[in-house]
């Protein structure tokens, strides 16, 4: 099951230093290992980073939390169901799996960590 409506007018994504350049050098990005496996960009709503961030970067270091802009994503913004939750991940038109472009984000903050947690303004 899957639904087409943001919670809120943004989606967020975990990127690593690799990732951030490659989107500000060339203007688009397919992600990393997990994307291009799976054929989508995945990414959190606001109230699910943390816990991404606690289950799938831990540790890690000069992560960056990009906000993206829901709207320029279009019919490509998918939610799909993961467990007892929904995701949303960016196929692109059709399914096609199209690079996230640079010009979707609309923030990008880096993220601190101090006693082990992940902080910045847009999660504080």
């Amino acid at each position: 099951m899957e639904k087409r409506i943001p919670n809120e007018g943004f989606v967020y994504r975990v990127s690593v230093p690799d990732e951030w350049e490659e989107l500000q050098r060339t203007g688009a990005t397919l992600g990393g290992d997990i994307d291009r496996t799976t054929g989508c960009i995945h990414f959190s709503d606001l109230d699910q980073v943390k816990m991404v961030l606690n289950n799938f970067f831990r540790g890690q270091e000069n992560l960056y939390l990009l906000q993206i802009d829901a709207t320029k994503l279009g019919e490509g913004l998918v939610y799909e169901a993961v467990k007892d939750t929904y995701f949303p991940h960016f196929y692109g038109p059709d399914r096609s799996f199209q690079p996230l472009p640079l010009d979707a984000v609309s923030k990008v903050e880096k993220l601190l960590t101090l006693n082990g947690e992940f902080s910045c303004s847009l999660l504080d």
